[in-house]
């Protein structure tokens, strides 16, 4: 059978990862690879992690290896809602859906809200999994422009004003794959532009912990609280998507979307069409961990050193081994910064070049809407090690500097 004419029309817009693809290369261990979004395994709590999944299969392995509810543990969703209250904002535990990851939330979001031809707004660039979890709609993506200090929110006024929208896509903290974050004014009047147009509006949030200089921002959905002068989600129009993939690990699936209950309700109809329920092991192993508040607080307070100790090397060392004409984002948290090249310089020319020198990153136009960012590339710094972060960043200067002068 020939079963390229088998597939539905949809799976035209499905494509492998660029990403994912490229973190083949991080499996061998002679090349240094900036390129997946991955935390520090050595950083782990693999210790306490044991710990927990021997006290949960002790004291509730029944439970913990059995179906769950699709909402998720209700202690789990309990300590979610809990921490994203502030003041008089007070979240409920019904609010809360437990997923597979925040990827699953996208995948989810879109199926309950996204019809074919939909136009939805993305900064851009933008995240490249959302793309993979929307495309196959056929969406009418519109961009909005950037720049150092996240979304220009004053070119996204005039666009609201000239049409309808289904729905807004935006990772305000420290984005992916700039590293830029959203400034508190421009958050407010996001917040306010939400109300004023009745905007549904996705804020993927998986590094908002990860903050090295300054303090946390309040979220937009906390701002879009303020600005409707609510104390309760389901006043508001933000679907609020969190992980623990980045504080804790990625490897048990485990994030959480926060919205109003409507929306919650319409998900965990679609959940239990796509798996049901997420691991109930692992949310159990999640919550025995995390209920400990201050091994919470140490661990995050531990990522935070060593990650800001990390981007400060590779930004040094960029600023030592880059040549002219390279600049690049400076990440005030998460995990990344966006290199952008002389025009007329492609980055995946550039990733096949440093290959042979055994350093791999991700060259960033499919993180773009429309046919631009082919002279830009991500880096991330939270994974290697200090040295090969030296040593990576050097090598990649190194080719820079050769194709520059054959440029």
């Amino acid at each position: 059978m020939n079963w390229d004419t088998r597939f539905a029309h949809r799976t035209q817009q499905m494509k492998r990862s660029t990403v994912r693809e490229i973190l083949k290369l991080a499996v061998r261990p002679d090349v240094i690879s900036f390129g997946g979004g991955l935390p520090a395994p050595e950083l782990f709590p693999v210790e306490r992690i044991e710990q927990a999944a021997e006290t949960v299969l002790a004291e509730r392995g029944r439970e913990a290896l059995q179906y769950s509810t699709t909402e998720g543990m209700p202690e789990l969703r309990e300590w979610v809602a809990a921490r994203m209250s502030r003041g008089s904002f007070q979240i409920d535990p019904r609010n809360i859906l437990i997923v597979s990851g925040s990827q699953q939330g996208l995948d989810l979001v879109g199926r309950v809200l996204l019809d074919e031809r939909d136009p939805v707004l993305v900064e851009n660039p933008t995240y490249v999994g959302m793309l993979s979890a929307w495309k196959p709609y056929e969406l009418d993506f519109h961009a909005v422009p950037t720049d150092d200090d996240g979304l220009i929110v004053d070119a996204l006024e005039p666009m609201l004003r000239q049409q309808a929208y289904k729905l807004m896509y935006s990772i305000p903290s420290f984005q992916n794959p700039q590293g830029t974050t959203l400034t508190a004014p421009r958050r407010r009047r996001l917040a306010e532009l939400i109300v004023e147009h009745d905007l549904p509006f996705y804020e993927d949030d998986p590094y908002g912990e990860l903050v090295y200089d300054g303090e946390k921002m309040p979220t937009v959905l906390e701002c879009e609280a303020a600005a409707r002068g609510t104390t309760s989600i389901d006043d508001c129009n933000v679907i609020y998507a969190g992980s623990f993939s980045k504080i804790m690990t990625p490897g048990l699936r485990v994030g959480w979307i926060a919205a109003a209950f409507p929306v919650i309700d319409k998900l965990v109809q679609a959940k239990q069409a796509s798996d049901m329920h997420a691991s109930t092991l692992s949310q159990y192993i999640i919550y025995e961990v995390i209920r400990d508040a201050g091994f919470v607080e140490n661990h995050i307070a531990k990522l935070r050193q060593v990650y800001k100790g990390r981007r400060d090397l590779m930004l040094q060392t960029m600023a030592e081994q880059f040549p002219e004409g390279v600049t690049w984002t400076h990440p005030t948290g998460g995990l990344f910064t966006m290199v952008t090249l002389p025009e007329g310089m492609n980055a995946v020319a550039v990733l096949e070049e440093s290959v042979k020198h055994n350093v791999a990153f991700v060259p960033t136009d499919s993180f773009f809407i429309g046919d631009t960012g082919h002279n830009t590339f991500r880096l991330n710094f939270s994974n290697a090690r200090e040295e090969r972060i030296v040593e990576g960043i050097t090598r990649l200067g190194q080719v820079l500097k050769e194709m520059l002068v054959k440029a």
